[in-house]
């Protein structure tokens, strides 16, 4: 044997890096989204060992962004969205159907597990498959789009399908703001609908205008009058809403009225000013972390305090000046409680900082 044969041998039999074929796959089944839409394409794609998984923005105000998902910030995910089924009579062992795959991933999948929940996706994207998933399935719970609902049972009753049409089901309307003409249709079958509100960057944030995590905060919008930006774990979510003390239509006692929701302008940069960790690095690198896989602007003041008690962020005004005393900002979010989310992603990039790339072929330095 020569000495190629050899080394050819070796890399056929041995080696810390794997070949194509013994990769990980995470495939839409192994995520729970493995349902058809009519806005995508499958496309395998190589994703960081640090991800949990990545997914896209709706597209809503722009092209679609990859966001990416660390595996850090899944349990908060996950009781949110139990906080959710809860809120809304969701009971365990329950069968959902799932009106747009994508929207798994805002739980994510496990969440529906932890629940002992089984779900289902339509055949098609469509409002017929629609139909007859509901009549020959009768899921208890059904999750989606209120505007292709109320299309979909404006079209069973013209069809002649009406009668077969479940009742009783708890409806999750996300994805689009609540169709307020789908609320009256949706009652002559009983119908329990709900408008939970979230995002593929944070998971769900509220139900009914309640919110669904402890770190939430309300900052003073831009646009004025009653409306109020959210924010999560410290960081905005260029959505503003409605104030209302007369309360959501579908909770008197939600006070954040999510289907008037209008964009941010301008939208609010994030400004660390305090931080527990010693090292600025890790907040430099934690801030092009947000914005690259959350899309989020995060910066760092020029007088930022390291080993402080607890984190301090700074939302401001697009503004290119990062200096300043504290009331420049919109408001000062003081941790650890309102700022979890941000601390969630430091210390996910202080971890990965802390592991070195597996694959011997990606090298910066030599």
């Amino acid at each position: 044997m020569s000495q190629l044969d050899e080394l050819e041998e070796l890399v056929n039999l041995f080696g810390a890096a794997p070949t194509l074929a013994e990769m990980p796959h995470r495939t839409l089944k192994a995520k729970g989204v493995d349902g058809p839409t009519a806005a995508h394409v499958i496309e395998e794609v190589h994703v960081p060992l640090n991800l949990a998984y990545v997914t896209f923005t709706t597209g809503s105000t722009a092209f679609q962004n990859v966001v990416g998902v660390t595996f850090q910030e899944i349990a908060s995910r996950i009781a949110a969205s139990h906080k959710a089924f809860e809120l809304a009579g969701v009971e365990r062992g329950m069968h959902a159907l799932v009106a747009y795959a994508p929207l798994v991933n805002v739980f994510p999948g496990k969440a529906f597990t932890d629940y002992d929940l089984t779900w289902e996706f339509l055949k098609r994207s469509s409002r017929d498959a629609l139909i007859f998933a509901l009549c020959r399935n009768t899921p208890a719970v059904l999750i989606g789009e209120s505007s292709f609902f109320r299309a979909t049972l404006v079209d069973a009753a013209s069809l002649g399908y009406a009668d077969l049409i479940p009742k009783g089901v708890i409806v999750l309307c996300a994805g689009t703001p609540l169709d307020l003409e789908f609320l009256p249709i949706a009652e002559k079958y009983g119908w329990r609908v709900h408008d939970i509100y979230g995002c593929q960057e944070f998971g769900w944030l509220t139900l009914d205008g309640m919110p669904l995590r402890e770190d939430m905060s309300l900052a003073p919008s831009p646009r004025g009058g009653q409306y109020k930006e959210i924010v999560v774990g410290g960081l905005p979510l260029a959505d503003s809403c409605p104030w209302a003390e007369s309360g959501h239509v579908c909770n008197r006692d939600g006070k954040i009225i999510t289907y008037r929701r209008e964009r941010t302008n301008p939208e609010y940069e994030v400004h660390i000013a305090e931080t527990p960790f010693s090292n600025p690095v890790i907040m430099e690198r934690t801030a092009r972390t947000i914005v690259r896989i959350k899309g989020r602007v995060v910066k760092l003041r020029q007088d930022l305090v390291c080993n402080a008690p607890a984190t301090v962020l700074h939302l401001v005004p697009s503004t290119p000046v990062l200096e300043g005393p504290p009331h420049d900002a919109a408001m000062v979010i003081v941790g650890p409680q309102k700022t979890a989310f941000f601390d969630i992603m430091a210390h996910a990039q202080q971890e990965l900082q802390s592991n070195a790339k597996t694959d011997p072929a990606w090298a910066k330095k030599r």
